[in-house]
């Protein structure tokens, strides 16, 4: 079980899919997973578009944040490998870089971490905020310096078929920041999160925040209350795959 500490990461946690054989970048898809471990449910959550993939690892009964990677990947024949940008574990396991084995059945992919692990397409529709996102700047955007891809220190913003994440890191160093995530619905300027798992506090699961939201080229206008309920006025920048 992925959750086996040692093993799965230190073999590497991540995986992916293949149509038969491997066609370079793989399709974007939400993948999920649940195990039992000691009457506990727990759930895993892959999440890939472009070159890039974030896995991460929760429960839900007590809430219980357990761990996230993420990162850039190729594929070289039946094993994908990451460059992670980040690892909420790294300070105890040091791993920076995954390889294992995978394939893909079907609606089923299979993970070889040394033991079997079979994630499952979850359903999903594409919506108008589906893809990844860097944190930019406090609006309005007045001229003041943004965050780019060369900062080290980032926020990055990642939606896809209904899920959202956000995860906070610096790769100098690779420091693990926070991270927090759940369903998401964006239409008509109205974007609503709810929370199914959060790093920093797990009493905020459940919660459920809405925002305003308006798109202005390749920036994301963020507008609304944080989970403090302190207002605030967010600009996230689209973050484009690499072909």
């Amino acid at each position: 079980m992925y959750l086996k500490n040692t093993i799965l990461f230190r073999v590497s946690l991540l995986f992916l899919l293949t149509i038969g054989t491997v066609y370079g970048q793989l399709p974007s898809k939400v993948y999920t997973l649940q195990e039992k471990k000691e009457g506990r449910t727990v759930f895993h959550e892959l999440k890939i578009e472009g070159d890039y993939f974030v896995h991460s690892v929760y429960e839900t009964t007590p809430p219980r944040f357990v761990k996230t990677v993420g990162g850039f990947y190729t594929t070289q024949g039946d094993t994908l490998k990451v460059a992670l940008e980040f690892n909420s574990n790294y300070q105890e396991d040091g791993i920076s870089v995954l390889a294992i084995p995978y394939q893909l059945q079907g609606l089923r992919l299979l993970l070889d971490t040394g033991e079997q692990m079979a994630f499952t397409a979850a359903e999903g529709e594409a919506q108008a905020l589906d893809g990844q996102w860097l944190f930019a700047t406090r609006g309005p955007d007045s001229g003041q310096e943004r965050r780019g891809e060369q900062n080290t220190r980032k926020t990055l913003k990642f939606l896809l078929n209904g899920r959202f994440q956000w995860i906070a890191y610096d790769t100098e160093g690779f420091q693990f920041k926070g991270t927090g995530g759940g369903s998401y619905t964006a239409n008509d300027g109205k974007y609503t999160e709810r929370i199914d798992y959060f790093s920093r506090d797990n009493a905020r699961v459940g919660a459920s925040l809405e925002f305003q939201y308006e798109l202005q080229e390749n920036d994301w206008h963020h507008r609304g209350k944080n989970s403090r309920g302190k207002p605030m006025y967010e600009i996230w920048a689209k973050r484009i795959p690499k072909e």
